[in-house]
């Protein structure tokens, strides 16, 4: 396992910077080595987005589903970094790299899961699939949403996503929805005595003022994590010698149970229209960026109280299940009404930070807890 994270490590899959063929077909690679039946995944234009492939259980019964991301986050700043992000450079038990941990530590250890049940097939009742797909970071999740339409009217009783952290077993997570507006204001000279214009960038301020003031929903007693706005970018203006008459904002909301798709609409809406109703300007543009929504597995799922329970053994200590904030796709999945557990994994430290690294000892109680997860699933 600690060879495999390393040859993909040194493979840089960064999300629209990197091409994931190289990660790719050094996973294919190791594959067809070990005589692992898959498929090269790929979009409609012939492109790569990922690797797959399952095996068949001699009798019949569910089929479960191992995903690990073969993308990564970007390097970001490299002065940062006292190991580069694209070696594999190991100090103290800890492999250093973007992407050890989120998510090619997963793919390591599923690749030698499914390596180690290929002899058992023939014992096991129902399929076990796995796929390690591109464009996940993303959040279009282009490799997994292809490869769920290719399987079409197939059922999935579950899926096991391959996220590190080993604290518990996240069963859960919040949506999110996104949005661009568009905030105007009258343009003119900034030297100018007599027409001030209406500054663009000023009013974005007051309307994001107005906006993180503003209460979302009241607490939702069936799910533990409040929604949440966050602002992550404003670009406006220009030029020193201009009042700008444009500025755009990004927001994030976070979804919840009680605050969907279409309350978050609203709110964000009702405070636009209580902004533009002074006419100083032309009214706010609001463009809508879709996501995902929150979702919630019952902790008596088949799938989490068989992986808990493994987890619990491998690892020595209590694995609880949770609700966490990061949107995955298991969001995405749960919309198909298939559950999926969205992180439990390796060690980790500075996930999509400089120096994200993986503990390597965590590897094989990783590998046990899936392992033995799925015997109980499957015989």
């Amino acid at each position: 396992m600690i060879d495999l994270l390393g040859a993909l490590v040194a493979r840089p899959s960064r999300a629209e910077a990197d091409s994931p063929l190289p990660v790719l077909q050094a996973i294919s690679d190791w594959l067809r080595d070990h005589a692992i039946p898959h498929e090269w995944l790929r979009d409609e234009a012939g492109v790569a987005i990922g690797v797959c492939g399952e095996i068949q259980g001699g009798r019949p019964g569910p089929a479960y589903l191992l995903d690990a991301p073969a993308d990564t986050a970007p390097f970001g700043d490299l002065q940062a970094w006292r190991h580069p992000p694209d070696q594999a450079t190991i100090e103290d038990g800890w492999m250093f790299g973007r992407g050890s941990a989120d998510s090619k530590a997963g793919i390591a250890v599923f690749c030698h899961v499914v390596a180690d049940l290929l002899p058992r097939a023939p014992k096991l009742a129902g399929k076990l699939c796995f796929v390690f797909d591109a464009d996940e970071h993303t959040g279009r999740f282009t490799g997994i949403r292809h490869y769920m339409d290719m399987r079409g009217s197939e059922p999935v009783a579950g899926v096991m996503i391959g996220y590190p952290g080993n604290d518990r077993l996240v069963i859960g997570a919040r949506g999110f929805l996104r949005a661009r507006l568009i905030v105007h204001g009258i343009g003119a000279h900034s030297g100018s005595s007599g027409t001030r214009g209406v500054n663009a960038i000023e009013r974005a301020r007051v309307l994001l003022e107005r906006m993180v003031a503003a209460p979302l929903t009241s607490a939702d007693a069936r799910f533990p994590l409040p929604p949440k706005l966050t602002a992550t970018a404003i670009r406006g203006g220009g030029s020193f010698a201009l009042v700008p008459d444009r500025c755009e904002l990004e927001l994030d909301l976070r979804l919840t149970p009680s605050f969907e798709d279409a309350a978050a609409r609203m709110h964000l809406q009702a405070i636009v229209a209580r902004f533009d109703a002074d006419g100083a300007a032309p009214a706010t543009a609001i463009e809508w960026l879709p996501g995902w929504p929150a979702y919630q597995l019952d902790p008596a799922t088949p799938m989490v109280q068989a992986l808990a329970a493994a987890a619990s053994e491998a690892f020595g200590h209590s694995v609880p299940s949770g609700v966490v904030g990061p949107s995955s796709i298991a969001n995405y999945l749960s919309t198909l009404g298939v559950p999926a557990t969205a992180g439990l994994g390796v060690t980790y430290r500075n996930l999509h930070a400089p120096d994200e690294c993986v503990l390597l000892e965590s590897l094989h109680p990783t590998f046990l807890a899936y392992r033995n997860a799925l015997l109980r699933l499957l015989e």
